[in-house]
């Protein structure tokens, strides 16, 4: 390896003080790396408990990392890391370790890879299980270009669920190209004796030129260290895992050679037999399987596998989130507890997350109505046209996805429910802004490419009350799809009733009556919209405000009463250029009363660019969709006399 012939010239001092970069890693022994993951472990977690993210995945994978940029000659050699939750370890091995506590904050470092964050970061991933797709196509560019770099791709157990990384597989062992996957499957554990002869024979059968799979193991009962003792047993059916060059595990069928599993912690294993990867001419793509901890070294109590996958801030001593406290329930938790209640009386309604069970609310549904719960992976494809043969049989399924994951089963939502008139119950968590996840999960998009679709029905609750209402109509509605759209975070503190009301498909409500302008507010603008109309009764201006609650089908009657009794109206929306907004234009102008001198419309939308990971509220202001953003509107429409600078704070 080069520069190992140097000694290691490091001080008692923290290993990890002493590393800026990959490069520095080639000056230490391989008997530092031990001490250098544990240092790492212990910033990330000091690091995350400041600003949130996604802890679990990371602290799995530090040794994993490590290794990789020891023996690889990264930023050369591609690393790519599939979602981007495992790279918190890789982030600080390359240059941003002093930007941790930026991590996810406006105008600091993203949660996940990024191409122009870094030069380390050759391929920018938020959803999953891409990673093997786009190492394939680098691995590709590589050999047409007449180059002779390394490429590889870190895929999660959880993210192999998804049909795209075995596509990728597929493919990649058709095209027999130098490629290395390795596959961190967190989701199970080895016993210490099994993973030591485990990783001794990962080194052994990657070092060693064997003709054929017999050759392997006609001589792999002489390779056995005498330390087996009683797991002789496991170890002779752990052994036929390498024998999957052949037929023996379906990665091999598809093309690739296998070796594994091995034990994730343990680096100087993991090291020699990277080496041998790296230095070895494979003909065939080569996927290593090894086992990590997911969440390892946490300081939260055993069995909270989902409270470390992503955490808010917390206190390190005690694992104790911190959080501002509030009264208002979060619309997850109405969702949730609202499908609970109607599912006790309706034994039709079935429930579907695509991995997402907890951060969806499901997991409470799933401990009262095991049977009809669904968690179909990493996989929304399947999940919607699972839901459609659900739905054509009579029962009501409802899918209950993140709006940014949508998008990954746009086709199945259009030919396979859609079109054929299904009624599959979509509930899409986190519409609009999302804060610090940023725009690879922002919902933005959700307005403008269901809106477009025919015959069907999208809703927005303006408050956590019209969620339960929304829930309920949902479950009562089949004439065909129904889509409910609903934001990150707290609802506005009202009482929701113990029964839900059904809502009238297609009808929005004023819910405050004025005459100099109206505001048609869509969902969370609602409540902008009434805090606006509160704060400028000051000046003397009198706004109507209506709650769209669809944006499909549009209240087309309340929309030209609007349009008809005021000389200005504002429609707003927490979505895209396209939405909900577009439509109602489409309408007006569709009916030729929008040529009027005398008239001024204005649409407030997300602005028609990604925008970076922040706060919620820092977003919105941005966009111009708070309080000031919609006073400033109504300022240049009419200008009122002495604005109150101090509004926002109202």
């Amino acid at each position: 390896m080069a520069n190992k012939d140097k000694k290691n010239t490091f001080s008692s001092t923290p290993i990890l003080d002493q590393v800026n970069d990959p490069n520095d890693l080639k000056f230490l022994e391989i008997d530092n790396l031990e001490q250098l993951s544990s240092e790492i472990r212990s910033d990330m977690i000091d690091s995350v408990s400041k600003t949130g993210g996604h802890l679990g995945a990371g602290l799995g994978v530090v040794e994993l990392a490590v290794a990789i940029h020891y023996v690889f000659n990264t930023p050369d050699d591609k690393l790519i890391w599939d979602v981007g939750h495992q790279a918190y370890p890789h982030k600080i091995l390359t240059s941003r370790r002093n930007k941790m506590s930026t991590l996810r904050k406006s105008k600091g470092i993203s949660g996940f890879t990024k191409r122009s964050e870094s030069i380390y970061d050759p391929f920018g991933a938020g959803h999953s299980s891409t990673s093997i797709s786009a190492a394939l196509g680098m691995a590709v560019a590589r050999d047409k270009l007449g180059k002779f770099n390394n490429v590889i791709a870190v895929i999660g157990d959880g993210a192999m669920s998804a049909g795209m990384a075995y596509e990728a597989i597929n493919n990649a062992g058709a095209l027999k190209t130098n490629l290395l996957v390795i596959l961190n499957d967190n989701d199970m554990s080895i016993a210490p004796a099994v993973g030591g002869l485990s990783n001794y024979l990962s080194n052994v059968v990657s070092s060693r030129p064997f003709n054929n799979v017999r050759e392997i193991a006609k001589q792999m009962v002489n390779l056995f260290p005498k330390e087996i003792g009683e797991t002789a047993k496991r170890a002779e059916n752990l052994a036929r895992n390498f024998l999957g060059n052949s037929e023996g595990t379906i990665f091999s069928q598809m093309g690739m050679n296998y070796l594994g599993p091995i034990d994730g912690h343990d680096i100087k294993s993991m090291v020699k037999i990277l080496e041998n990867l790296k230095n070895g001419s494979h003909e065939k793509p080569m996927l290593l399987h090894v086992v990590t901890e997911k969440g390892r070294g946490h300081p939260f109590s055993k069995g909270s596998h989902e409270k470390y996958h992503a955490v808010s801030e917390f206190n390190v001593i005690t694992g104790d989130t911190v959080k501002a406290v509030s009264n208002a329930p979060t619309y997850t938790n109405v969702f949730s507890e609202t499908l609970c209640k109607i599912a006790e009386k309706d034994k039709r309604i079935m429930a579907i997350t695509a991995a997402m069970p907890s951060g969806t609310g499901l997991n409470k549904f799933a401990e009262k109505y095991e049977d009809r719960f669904f968690d179909v992976g990493i996989a929304e494809q399947h999940a919607v046209t699972f839901a459609a043969g659900m739905a054509s049989e009579g029962l009501k399924p409802f899918v209950v996805i993140y709006s940014t994951f949508l998008q990954r089963a746009y086709d199945q939502v259009i030919h396979d429910v859609v079109i054929q008139k299904l009624p599959v119950r979509f509930m899409l968590d986190r519409a609009g802004f999302v804060g610090a996840d940023g725009a690879t999960h922002a919902g933005s998009f959700d307005l403008a490419y269901l809106c477009c679709l025919p015959d069907v029905v999208v809703m927005a609750p303006s408050d956590e009350a019209e969620l339960a209402n929304m829930v309920l109509t949902s479950s009562r509605y089949s004439d065909g799809p129904i889509f409910c759209r609903y934001p990150r975070g707290e609802g506005e503190g009202v009482d929701i009733k113990q029964s839900p009301d059904i809502i009238e498909i297609g009808k929005g409500r004023i819910v405050r009556k004025g005459k100099d302008l109206a505001i048609f507010a869509l969902g969370t603008r609602v409540g902008v919209a009434l805090k606006v109309a509160d704060n400028l009764l000051a000046e003397g201006l009198s706004i109507t405000v209506a709650d769209a609650r669809f944006a499909k089908p549009i209240d087309t009657e309340l929309l030209q009463d609007l349009w008809k009794n005021h000389s200005k109206l504002i429609i707003i929306e927490e979505g895209s250029v396209g939405g909900f907004s577009s439509h109602c234009l489409h309408f007006l102008s569709s009916k030729g009363v929008l040529n009027n001198g005398n008239k001024e419309i204005r649409c407030l939308t997300m602005p028609d660019y990604f925008q970076d990971h922040a706060s919620q509220n820092e977003q919105l202001a941005k966009a111009g969709l708070d309080v000031v953003g919609l006073v400033n509107t109504i300022n240049e429409m009419l200008p009122l006399s002495k604005l109150n600078n101090d509004m926002a704070v109202k």
